[in-house]
């Protein structure tokens, strides 16, 4: 019996990573040199520090250590300017209405991302009270592949591993899901995602029991 859902956020409730772009984008600019779309998909799943050593190796560019912080520094505060503009039109397409299912359902509902701006999203965009626990990069110090961040967040709930639901839209968090023993459903493209258990272009037009049912028995 499957009790409870576990949330990735960027690319799953809220398209962030055009956000990152832009930031990225304007520090390279700041730099002297320009950071391109193409450039940017060697980011994906990367953290913010190996994403600005690669950026900096695509500029021909190093850093002195305070300086490398300091750019660290305002990339997020840009970043952070964009994601303040945010509303809930922002939410990807049937992904409230999901949401909403499972809590009908009477499902527990946790967030399991890296973001650590995760709060900030989820009051911007109006879901924040949806959520029965947050677990996100300020909660967890290993990356994923590396389950910390779901098996925390099936703690935060009360329910064991087995009886949790991870929806993903990255190989590496496939993997950790996987990791964690949970079944999970990748929300994107099948040839990527081919690791879950079930894949989904987006949400909707589906919702949790319709979700459960196409599930395998074990994970």
């Amino acid at each position: 019996m499957k009790t409870a859902c576990i949330f990735d956020l960027d690319g799953v409730i809220v398209d962030t990573a055009k956000y990152h772009y832009l930031a990225w984008k304007r520090l390279a600019n700041s730099l002297g040199f320009d950071f391109t779309e193409h450039d940017n998909e060697k980011l994906k799943g990367v953290s913010r520090i190996e994403s600005l050593k690669l950026i900096l190796q695509l500029g021909g560019q190093q850093l002195s250590e305070a300086d490398f912080e300091a750019a660290l520094t305002r990339k997020n505060n840009w970043y952070l300017e964009y994601i303040n503009t945010i509303g809930p039109e922002e939410i990807l397409p049937g992904a409230f209405a999901f949401l909403q299912s499972a809590k009908q359902l009477g499902m527990k509902v946790a967030l399991g991302s890296a973001s650590k701006n995760a709060v900030l999203i989820l009051q911007r965009i109006g879901l924040l009270e949806q959520f029965d626990a947050i677990v996100d990069g300020n909660k967890v110090s290993k990356a994923k592949p590396d389950p910390e961040v779901f098996t925390k967040a099936a703690q935060e709930l009360g329910v064991d591993a087995r009886q949790c639901i991870v929806f993903e839209d990255a190989v590496a968090g496939v993997q950790a899901a996987l990791n964690a023993d949970m079944h999970v459903v990748g929300i994107g493209e099948a040839k990527v995602l081919h690791q879950a258990h079930v894949v989904l272009p987006n949400f909707s037009g589906t919702n949790i029991e319709q979700v459960v049912q196409s599930l395998p028995e074990s994970a």
